[in-house]
């Protein structure tokens, strides 16, 4: 089978910690073949298909130089249609850019390509937004520009988590406490004098135990998470802002959330979602390039790249 990951730079991995390189690897050692390119690469011409310059790769076992060409296949431009499955892996921002890769890649599809995520679905889950279909998962959530809301809400929760619709990696978590301090300028800072939206979330003291990844794969949960912990005085546990990855076993409650949406979620094209659960609450569904992969094997002995390819293969197969 013939795989191409659409994803950032490949000179950029940390093939440590990397989700697509875990993917990459247990592709290769089936016997599948490996090709590359960024959505920058991909392009449309009337009469022609959806292509893109592609690196057709093998991956060598070498910590550091990590990947070599495939002397057998020559780069240079491929049509998407040709490969067997597409794996769009590139990170937000969710921005123009990406809106755009999404509706090449629906062409692609069009012209008979099979991509997962499917682009239509990664459209209409925005990371953040997507909770609010499941709210009866989810704790005390406000969306809204306008700066008097957030007061209200404020003074309704007292301690509260204000974050941007389109962050990642913890990017722009403020927390503000019963005091108010800082509220307006921070207020501010996320929506802009009410020209952007603003997520306002009730803190959920829970998050000491961690923020925890909950993967859902073919609409099934992997039966363990990583839980993000915050480490000192940090609020955030994102493993970007220094948070401390631990596998655990799912609780109760992690399987009754991902139980509920995972079919749900794979009925609509997303083989691979990350359900994000402090304490009891889901707080954000990760659909773009979810991640833990590698962390959740090397703690818990769980092969989680495995039961990727697992689905991955048996939804080509079930066409």
């Amino acid at each position: 089978m013939n795989i191409l990951f659409i994803a950032d730079p490949l000179e950029s991995f940390k093939i440590y910690k990397d989700t697509t390189f875990a993917m990459m690897r247990e592709a290769q050692r089936r016997g599948h073949r490996i090709s590359a390119c960024e959505p920058q690469h991909m392009g449309w011409q009337t009469g022609s298909q959806v292509a893109a310059q592609v690196r057709h790769v093998r991956l060598t076992g070498d910590a550091q130089a990590w990947f070599a060409a495939d002397a057998a296949r020559p780069d240079g431009p491929a049509a998407i249609a040709g490969f067997d499955a597409v794996i769009m892996r590139k990170d937000p921002p969710f921005d123009s850019e990406y809106f755009y890769a999404t509706h090449l890649l629906e062409q692609a599809e069009r012209e008979g390509a099979r991509v997962f995520n499917r682009p239509r679905a990664l459209r209409d889950h925005p990371e953040k937004l997507a909770i609010l279909e499941f709210a009866q998962f989810s704790g005390p959530t406000l969306v809204t520009r306008s700066a008097a809301d957030i007061r209200r809400f404020h003074a309704a929760h007292q301690d509260i988590i204000l974050k941007p619709l389109d962050g990642m990696g913890g990017m722009g978590i403020f927390r503000v406490k019963a005091d108010g301090l800082n509220l307006g300028a921070i207020i501010e800072t996320l929506n802009k004098n009410g020209a952007e939206s603003v997520m306002v979330q009730k803190f959920l003291p829970e998050i000491a135990q961690g923020d925890k990844r909950v993967l859902v794969i073919g609409g099934k949960p992997v039966p363990f998470s990583l839980a993000r912990i915050p480490q000192g005085s940090e609020v955030r546990g994102n493993l970007a802002a220094g948070g401390l990855g631990v596998a655990q076993p799912l609780s109760r409650r992690d399987f009754e959330i991902a139980e509920a949406l995972g079919p749900v979620l794979a009925s609509r094209g997303l083989l691979l979602a990350g359900i994000d659960v402090i304490g009891d609450h889901v707080t954000e569904i990760n659909v773009t390039s979810p991640t833990c992969f590698q962390e959740i094997f090397d703690q818990a002995g769980f092969d989680v790249a495995a039961m990727f390819i697992d689905a991955l293969e048996a939804a080509l197969a079930a066409r």
